[in-house]
């Protein structure tokens, strides 16, 4: 991905600093917390936006994260919280179930922090950055296919497609053409090899991107499902968020800015009758839009996290108004399933 969920400098101990989130401020902000609320950071990482909301009010926090190594370090701040956070290891498409589990039928806020984190980003074994070689894994929970087996089982027609629309790649036949060529001379199961495959087809001139960039950005999206995720995190949201309470995402990538946008503007608006019927009811909206436009950071930010340059940040409030029906199809990019790509199959 071409940003990632904010990072850790080292610190003059030799450690890493305390974890600093992208647009953590405004993300505070705008959740608006109280005491006595129930928030849910919904993508935990390193529990930089969890400590923030712990430290705005006396308030209990439910942090998730599919990643396993991430509820483990988060431990400690378990601990430090003294009973005011659980954290517990899910999707975070599964916060309303979550929240329920916990015993919370309703919440003040969820804020979700969409992307790939900077941990998982600069640790090799996981496979997610071809600036260090490792396994091509790219999970972000340990279960399911991994990076490699996508590159080894899908065509070349879907390999481009996932290339072109999760990646944004232009070159995407190209380098789907170059991926088929070299796995039938041998198996692809680096981050270094499959980088060296791309870029004898990509070339950046000095100063841009690597050209495995778009590349790795749109499998590992597509192995972990991302947008699907994303897409099923905002209507459970609309689900457990009570009357007043505030959704802010966080994003990085314009497809995911895409989703958030569309659904809080469908959300956000009243459906009308028309003159063929207008007797029909209104339906009450389920969101008021917060922000007009993304927030972005400012270049203080982006000057000490260059990495939080493209991030985005949308907030919306809840009404009163009910749940709308699901719409999460209409807002997924046309592409085959990962479960599809595995078995074979292709929907008609």
């Amino acid at each position: 991905m071409m940003a990632g969920r904010g990072g850790g400098k080292p610190a003059a101990d030799g450690g890493l600093a305390r974890h600093v989130p992208v647009l953590g401020g405004p993300a505070v902000e705008f959740l608006n917390v109280r005491d006595g609320g129930v928030y849910i950071d919904a993508t935990f990482g390193a529990g930089g936006y969890t400590r923030l909301i712990l430290a705005a009010a006396n308030c209990n926090v439910i942090g998730i994260d599919r990643d396993q190594r991430a509820v483990a370090a988060g431990f400690d701040q378990v601990s430090q919280a003294e009973g005011r956070l659980v954290l517990v290891e899910d999707r975070f498409s599964n916060l309303e179930r979550v929240a329920r589990s916990c015993g919370y039928d309703a919440v003040d806020g969820v804020v979700l922090d969409v992307g790939v984190s900077s941990m998982q980003l600069d640790e090799g074994a996981r496979g997610f950055s071809f600036r260090l070689d490792g396994p091509l894994d790219m999970r972000m929970g340990g279960a399911g296919p991994s990076a490699a087996d996508v590159i080894r089982r899908a065509s070349e027609r879907d390999l481009s497609h996932i290339i072109a629309t999760l990646g944004e790649e232009r070159h995407a036949r190209a380098v789907a053409r170059a991926i088929v060529r070299a796995r039938e001379a041998a198996p692809i199961e680096t981050t270094g090899a499959l980088a060296e495959v791309v870029s004898r087809v990509v070339h950046a001139r000095p100063g841009q991107i690597h050209p495995a960039t778009r590349t790795f950005q749109a499998l590992r999206i597509f192995v972990n499902e991302e947008l699907d995720e994303l897409a099923a995190a905002l209507e459970a949201a609309e689900r457990v968020l009570r009357p007043g309470g505030r959704l802010v995402v966080v994003s990085f990538h314009s497809l995911e800015d895409r989703i958030v946008k569309t659904f809080l503007t469908a959300r956000g608006r009243r459906s009308a009758g028309s003159r063929h019927a207008p007797e029909a009811v209104h339906a009450p909206m389920s969101f008021r839009i917060l922000t007009g436009r993304p927030v972005a950071a400012d270049e203080k930010e982006t000057g000490a996290n260059p990495r939080a340059r493209s991030a985005k940040l949308r907030a919306a409030e809840r009404t009163a108004g009910p749940a709308g029906e699901t719409i999460a199809d209409k807002l997924l990019p046309r592409l085959p399933s990962l479960a599809e790509v595995m078995s074979g199959r292709r929907k008609t």
